[in-house]
């Protein structure tokens, strides 16, 4: 499942006008990210994709991040990110790995400390463009860097 959400990434590519951007890096490894979230009128992330490089396990989590948000609410989408972060990093105390899905397939990550920040680059980024959001509702874009 990591693999080929790394080698055929969903969402993959840019939104335009009236999408919040932000940009991460982990200059560690190398990887790069760009997220674009577009937000319905209800808050709902209505579209999100993502452009960027490094290593299989950045991209894919991105790209499994971009599939299992898309039409959430925004608080939804933060609680799935922190389910995640404590899952790789091995502090999901009594939380239920099964309720993520085929995410619960990063928990390996736990097991490579260095890798933590390559599945989560994306997530960071996605909650960034959360909160950004929640203090200007986007008319135009609007921009950050993680």
């Amino acid at each position: 499942m990591i693999l080929d959400h790394s080698r055929r990434p969903r969402n993959r590519g840019k939104l335009g006008e009236g999408a919040v951007h932000v940009h991460g890096d982990n200059p560690s490894c190398g990887d790069e990210l760009d997220l674009w979230i577009r937000f319905a009128p209800d808050g709902r992330i209505e579209d999100i994709k993502f452009s960027g490089q490094g290593c299989a396990i950045s991209q894919a989590s991105a790209s499994m991040m971009t599939v299992t948000v898309k039409g959430r609410s925004a608080d939804e989408a933060s609680r799935v990110a922190g389910a995640v972060h404590a899952l790789v990093t091995g502090s999901a105390q009594g939380e239920n790995p099964d309720s993520l899905g085929d995410l619960q397939l990063l928990e390996g990550v736990r097991h490579f400390p260095q890798r933590v920040k390559c599945a989560t680059l994306g997530w960071r980024a996605m909650e960034e463009a959360l909160r950004l959001h929640a203090a200007q509702p986007a008319t135009g874009e609007v921009s950050s860097e993680i």
